[in-house]
């Protein structure tokens, strides 16, 4: 369906739903699509950038880590108080933001171009981001409490496999089934990211006491470290509140 939607009609179609705003009124989506992306020149030309910037993230986090107990961190300790609002155990399924910044101090995952960069501004500005292929979404993005019937495509023992949501989970879903468990613990594989994207969608999530300010400025960012992933690279956003 993004095929037939422009970035700008996508990103106005996304919704959350009443009820998680009644679960953290104080709860904002920073919501992105960058397209005329060409990710597979990293590999040729920009790796150098790339691996700066993780370099960077990892430096960051080791700081952090060096003066805090990760869930005493600010913004994470935010997700883990979300996290059993919705009946999740936050010491075993860990939000995005925590499990990297986690992992940074030991290096980060390497996946491909486009995930790598956003992992990396995600530690470094201390807000979890999701990053999806625009052109594998079948209608818009919805943030909803999970019936606990919707599809989510995933692996297990390395086979493909389908799970569903808990009653009351928190996802991100489309027409489709869900594209992302848990608010921002595990995303789906139909819509992941690969060196082929040239359309991405990116979710940053934010509860108090992030600002709207330290939103938008991962998300320039983010749109910094991608422009010279193509020629031509536009970003579109949007910002969603309770108000």
């Amino acid at each position: 369906m993004p095929d037939t939607m422009t970035p700008d009609e996508f990103l106005a179609a996304a919704t959350v739903e009443p009820a998680v705003f009644e679960l953290r009124p104080d709860y904002r989506a920073m919501l992105v699509v960058i397209d005329g992306l060409s990710p597979v020149i990293t590999a040729q030309e920009g790796g150098q950038g790339v691996d700066e910037l993780i370099g960077a993230a990892e430096q960051h986090a080791t700081g952090l880590l060096a003066a805090s107990a990760v869930d005493e961190l600010p913004h994470i300790a935010a997700w883990r108080e979300a996290y059993r609002g919705f009946g999740a155990k936050p010491q075993r399924t860990r939000n995005s933001l925590e499990a990297l910044t986690r992992r940074a101090e030991k290096g980060l995952p390497r996946v491909n171009a486009l995930t790598d960069i956003y992992n990396a501004i995600s530690v470094l500005h201390q807000i979890p981001f999701g990053g999806e292929d625009f052109h594998h979404y079948q209608g818009p993005a919805r943030l909803i409490r999970a019936t606990g019937t919707e599809p989510f495509d995933t692996t297990a023992n390395g086979e493909d496999s389908t799970e569903h949501p808990d009653a009351g989970e928190v996802v991100w879903c489309d027409d489709d089934g869900v594209t992302c468990r848990r608010w921002n613990w595990r995303q789906g594989r139909r819509t992941g990211l690969t060196d082929d994207t040239r359309t991405a969608f990116f979710i940053l999530d934010a509860l108090a006491p992030a600002s709207n300010a330290e939103l938008h400025a991962a998300a320039d960012a983010l749109v910094d470290a991608l422009t010279d992933l193509g020629t031509g690279v536009r970003a579109t956003s949007r910002l969603i509140g309770a108000q």
